[in-house]
């Protein structure tokens, strides 16, 4: 399989072309996701250009490139210079929409594939390379919260992560029902669409809801 950094590489075995482009256009939307949030926050903190659009960068690469490094591969950004295409599109949409407009739902939606798809992608390079599962398992979550949790803190704003949603929870069960299917003999396409979909769908349905996990009281 091809590997496409910090995003998903499967599909490629199917047709090449094809799937190719797919994947291409779903690395280009999660990275997009990401790095508009990032500039979103970072815009309501009234922090200037340069400093949205580093958290843009920031929110859309370090979770990817983190992995990367730790299974001793070349960030993503290296060889797909299209990602920093989707954080210059995700800036400058910012700076047209101004400081006051909120990410809204359809920004949720947006950060929770990006979630979906940071977290299947992560887990299934590291098991390509060999990690055992357990490793793929934190390797994956990671790779999807760590661009929020490093937003969170760059713009000094209690971490998401750390105090409400369940953006941690849902990334370990989405990834460990893509091990589990993977390991099963299901296609890898298969796996990743059904860990996807319940990722995205479980995060979105806890923000709607307002599950969060329990506190110390």
């Amino acid at each position: 399989m091809r590997q496409f950094g910090h995003r998903i590489p499967l599909i490629v075995d199917f047709t090449p072309i094809n799937a190719i482009n797919a994947v291409v256009v779903l690395d280009f939307i999660s990275t997009f996701a990401f790095a508009w949030v990032g500039a979103r926050v970072a815009a309501t903190k009234n922090m200037d250009y340069g400093g949205i659009l580093f958290v843009a960068a920031v929110s859309a690469l370090s979770g990817g490139t983190f992995r990367n490094l730790v299974l001793q591969l070349q960030p993503a950004w290296i060889n797909h210079p299209y990602l920093f295409i989707a954080v210059a599109v995700a800036f400058l949409l910012t700076v047209i929409q101004g400081k006051k407009k909120p990410i809204g739902k359809f920004g949720l939606v947006l950060d929770s594939f990006g979630l979906g798809f940071a977290v299947v992608a992560a887990v299934e390079v590291s098991l390509n390379n060999g990690t055992p599962i357990y490793a793929a398992v934190v390797l994956g979550v990671l790779s999807g919260v760590l661009g929020g949790l490093t937003r969170d803190v760059l713009c000094q704003v209690p971490p998401v992560l750390l105090h409400r949603e369940t953006s941690g929870t849902v990334s370990v069960l989405g990834a460990v029902v893509f091990v589990a299917l993977f390991k099963s003999g299901a296609d890898s396409p298969i796996a990743a669409l059904i860990s996807g979909v319940l990722i995205v769908l479980l995060r979105l349905l806890s923000v709607k809801l307002k599950i969060n996990l329990p506190k110390v009281k």
